[in-house]
């Protein structure tokens, strides 16, 4: 049986580098920890106030959905903590 060539495969050469990609812009997000930060404070805070007051603040028509605003805000908190880089 007759043996198959060997083909010989072409150095690789990176492309010629430029100075465009040192130059992107990354977006300034040092909003992102300040506005995390509070609405995990605020969310923590209602509850608290919530049960401290047995149940007469923060809004005393909710009732115990109050317990579930406190918790809405530390949600947004960590909806927003996906935007920090």
């Amino acid at each position: 049986m007759p043996k198959s060539r060997i083909r010989k495969k072409a150095d690789y050469t990176p492309p010629p580098s430029s100075k465009q990609a040192a130059n992107i812009k990354l977006t300034s997000r040092g909003w992102v920890a300040p506005v995390m930060l509070a609405l995990f404070l605020i969310g923590l805070a209602w509850i608290v106030v919530f049960y401290v007051t047995e149940t007469k603040l923060p809004v005393e028509a909710l009732g115990n959905w109050n317990i579930v605003v406190g918790f809405g805000f530390i949600a947004a908190g960590f909806g927003v903590s996906t935007q920090w880089k």
